[in-house]
């Protein structure tokens, strides 16, 4: 529930619409719902802005289709991330509107309208074995409401390609840089915008890269002011993160 389903659950209970009975039912949901197997937080969006997101890694198709079924009885937007295709089916089973994004690995369900920013996000790779990562922070951040600008295979092995998307970059108000090898791109956007730069060191690489350490320590490292670091792999995060900006 958000709070203007509380309000109005709260008035028709005044008006004699709903039963102090069944009221007390619905409010028995608050500030969370039990599954058995998890424990719904029906109040994230009223603490922090968005609702909880569903990550289905480690868990079972039935769980992951119990969560969302209960989910879908309510108002929000609905995102499931690492989710696979065959989860994905038997989501679609119960819930026919399910977009299933097969690079992001991503189900979507959108449940109401979002008004979209005016400014725009910048999801910036340095290769194309990076876009998945990149396409889950896109995902995430569609989901909330922020337009997004797509911008892969411009890493610094031919830096001349990132210059000629520049305009493009420095137009956002939030860049994220997707980057596995040595992880260079964050610093080299870095040392060329004034807005601030989110970091995704990927797992992408040869046997140096140890699975995106080398890349995560480079950008810890970074010399470029205002660029910050999420972890390895952690698209999710950076487009949260960078939706939380550009709707300051």
């Amino acid at each position: 529930m958000n709070l203007e389903e509380i309000r109005d659950l709260l008035q028709n209970i005044k008006n004699g619409n709903v039963s102090i009975d069944d009221g007390v039912d619905k409010l028995k949901e608050l500030p969370f719902k039990d599954l058995g197997y998890a424990l719904i937080d029906n109040h994230r969006e009223i603490r922090v802005g968005y609702p909880e997101v569903i990550y289905c890694a480690g868990k079972t198709i039935g769980q992951v289709k119990g969560i969302i079924e209960f989910m879908n009885s309510k108002d929000n937007n609905i995102l499931a991330t690492r989710s696979t295709k065959e989860m994905y089916e038997e989501v679609k089973k119960i819930c026919p509107e399910a977009e299933y994004n097969e690079l992001a690995r991503t189900i979507t369900i959108k449940k109401r309208q979002i008004d979209i920013t005016d400014s725009y996000i910048a999801i910036v790779t340095a290769g194309t074995s990076d876009i998945p990562v990149a396409e889950e922070a896109a995902v995430t951040a569609e989901i909330f409401g922020n337009k997004v600008e797509r911008i892969n295979d411009v890493g610094v092995a031919g830096i001349h390609r990132l210059f000629n998307k520049l305009d493009i970059i420095k137009g956002a108000k939030v860049i994220v840089t997707v980057a596995g090898m040595e992880g260079a791109l964050a610093s080299v956007v870095g040392g060329l915008v004034d807005k601030p730069v989110i970091a995704v060191p990927t797992s992408v690489g040869y046997g140096a890269n140890f699975k995106g350490l080398s890349a995560l320590l480079s950008m810890l490292n970074s010399c470029s002011s205002g660029t910050s670091v999420v972890n390895i792999d952690n698209g999710f995060g950076a487009g949260y993160l960078a939706s939380m900006i550009n709707k300051l």
